[in-house]
Order: C-alpha cells, then structure tokens, then sequence
C-alpha cells in the first residue's frame, strides 16, 4: 500500500512501536458514533423531533434496513435529512472473495480516505462469526503477521467498526451467505489492528453491538472477544468497563527473550506484567483469559516453552489457544511439525491446562489469522 502514509507524516521506521494514528482525513460523523442520547441530541439539532432518532436506530440495527424507502414509518423529509447528516457511506467495497463453499467471506473494504481495511465472515454449524479490524493497518510490527508488517495507517472510528458488523449482518439476514439467512452470533477484534491500541472507539463499538436495538445490535457480550498483544494500562482499563468480553491475549512466547522478537511491545510490557493485567480482568469480570499461541517452528514450539507457559497459566481462569501459523509473503517462518504441534499440546493437557488448536478458516484466501493485509489487487 504505498499510499498508506498521508503526505508529510513520516512512516514507522522498522522496529518501532506506533500508538497514535498518523494524522489522516477524519471519518464524517455517523449515527454509530453516538450512544440513544447522542443520537437524538444529533437529530434534534437537525430540527426534527428527538424521537426520529430511534425510530432511524430501530431501523438500522433492529430490522437492519439501511434503504431509507423501507422506513415507512419516518416521513420522507426526515428520512432525507437524517441520511444526509448522520449516514454516510462509511465502507464501500473492493472486493469480496469466499472459499469453505461460500461460508467463510473476506470483504476489502475502502474507506473515506482511501485507507484499506478487511472483515471476515466465517459460519460455523450453530453460529457465525465476524472477525473484523479496528485499525487500518497496525503499529506493533510483530513479524510474523502481515498487517504488522504493513505498519499503521489510522484509527477507525466506533461507526467504521460497527458497519463492518453491520454489513455481515445484512448479507446473512438477506440469505446472500452460503448456508439461508442467519445472524451474526460472535464478533471477534481479531482482524487489522491492535484493539486497545483504539481503546475508546472499540469500546464504543462494542457497546453498540451488545446494546439492545434501539440503542445497539443486541449481541451478547459473551459472545464478543477482544484481543490485544498486551496493553497492560488498557487491559486494567477494560476490566472496570463493566463489558464482560473475552479478552484474548496474543502471547507467542512464554519467555522475554523470545517474545521482545515476536512480539516488541514486550520490551514495554514483559510477560509477567501482560499476564498480572490479565489476571486482574479474569478476577474483575469472572471470564475466562484466552492466551493466542501461534506456533512457529523451531521459534517457540519446544516442549521446554511448553512447560514453561504451563508454569505461567496453569490454576488460572484461562484457556490456551494454539494456532499452527499461517503463511504471509516472504516470511521465513512456517506452521509447526505436526509432531511438535501434538507434543506441545500433550505437555498442557499433562499439566491440567485446558487448550485447543484453532481450526483455522479462510487461509487459501489469506484471510486467516496474521495474514490480512488489506490488498485491492
């Protein structure tokens, strides 16, 4: 993406670790943006009746209609003056591709500004999940992960988050997805980005999503995962949010050594701190932590790292997640040995700690974890 830095902000050097977005064009203002007070302050400053607002909201979120000829409810002129100040085109499409025999959908999306974000649509027997970005890009510049590798554009804004959703959202309930209509059951801030790298507009975001319609989409926050490589300030942060998500954790590495490689901001945050705040979330929201463990071979795939991430975890509220590793572009790295793989997972199961390897969806599409990079081509 060589247009991906704005004219005059200076791209991240390699090695160092982005936090704020650089400087680009801000996203219009959305209804999304806004809790039920805010929006209908927003149409009452448009001169129309506070309650238009949740009847535009009920439409939106409830029935997931955004033709403003199917709210037959609202009278015209309102319809066109709420669409015109408070819902613009947030993503417009590049390209969608599928595979799993159309039910897994990755969707490239164009922002105002050009940036470029992508969302994956997976259904699963008995639920759908959304995995979706909440950064164009990211700063953490972990190696082995191609949006990391692509450095950080910007921050979404809550509505550019919450239409990636949304967006799935209609297609399933339109039966345009393999499978008949269906809802979105699960969303995962596994896609572009660090999510607490964005802490207020993911936090908004996710209100927006486990809110009752009007004021949200009503999807319960257990079934919302919210990742991060450990933000230790915003883990605490999250834990007094009263949102009881999943907190998944991307560790990799069980000792600084290794992990001030794989994953840098370690170097700030060291294992013992990330897993101290996710400890303190796990006792503040009474939910079990999920440790994110891609398995690299001969990198951190021994069984002695095994034991050793078993020392840290075991007797805690928490559930490992092994994920063979997916390929990107000119990595020297690859999945690990099978035979390492089920060795590493024996050495946990023996020590009582509860563990899976991730059936990975979307990897022929590099739409699977570590391998979105946002490309129009």
């Amino acid at each position: 993406m060589p247009d991906a830095i704005e004219p005059g902000v200076a791209a991240p050097r390699p090695g160092e670790l982005v936090f704020d977005s650089p400087r680009r064009g801000k996203p219009p203002g959305h209804l999304m943006d806004l809790d039920p007070a805010g929006r209908r302050d927003a149409v009452t400053s448009l001169g129309l009746p506070g309650f238009r607002a949740d009847q535009v909201s009920r439409q939106w979120l409830g029935r997931l209609s955004d033709d403003p000829n199917e709210w037959t409810d609202v009278p015209a002129t309102a319809r066109e003056t709420i669409t015109a100040a408070l819902l613009p085109t947030l993503l417009t499409p590049v390209r969608a591709i599928d595979c799993d025999n159309g039910t897994t959908v990755k969707t490239v999306w164009r922002l105002h500004d050009g940036a470029l974000v992508e969302s994956v649509l997976m259904r699963y027997p008995g639920r759908v999940t959304m995995c979706i970005s909440s950064q164009a890009g990211c700063g953490m510049n972990c190696p082995f992960c191609a949006t990391g590798q692509a450095g950080l554009t910007r921050n979404l804004s809550t509505a550019e988050i919450v239409e990636q959703v949304l967006a799935g959202a209609r297609s399933l309930a339109r039966g345009e997805i393999a499978g008949g209509p269906g809802r979105v059951s699960n969303v995962v801030f596994m896609g572009m980005g660090e999510p607490l790298a964005n802490y207020r507009a993911v936090v908004g975001a996710v209100r927006r999503l486990t809110e009752p319609a009007p004021a949200g989409l009503g999807i319960s926050a257990r079934g919302i995962t919210v990742s991060t490589v450990g933000l230790v300030p915003r883990i605490r942060e999250l834990a007094r949010e009263g949102l009881p998500v999943t907190l998944a954790v991307s560790l990799h590495a069980p000792d600084d050594e290794l992990r001030d490689t794989l994953v840098p901001v370690n170097t700030r945050w060291p294992v013992a701190e990330v897993l101290d705040a996710a400890w303190e979330y796990a006792d503040a929201t009474h939910r079990r932590v999920s440790i994110e463990y891609a398995l690299i071979k001969d990198i951190n795939d021994q069984a002695w790292r095994a034991e050793r991430l078993a020392d840290l975890v075991a007797g805690h509220l928490v559930h490992v997640n092994l994920i063979p590793l997916n390929p990107t572009p000119g990595s020297k790295w690859t999945a690990s040995r099978p035979e390492d793989e089920r060795a590493f997972v024996r050495v946990l199961e023996r020590r009582g700690v509860p563990v899976t390897v991730r059936d990975t969806r979307g990897r022929e599409i590099d739409g699977a974890c570590g391998q979105l990079a946002a490309s129009s081509g």
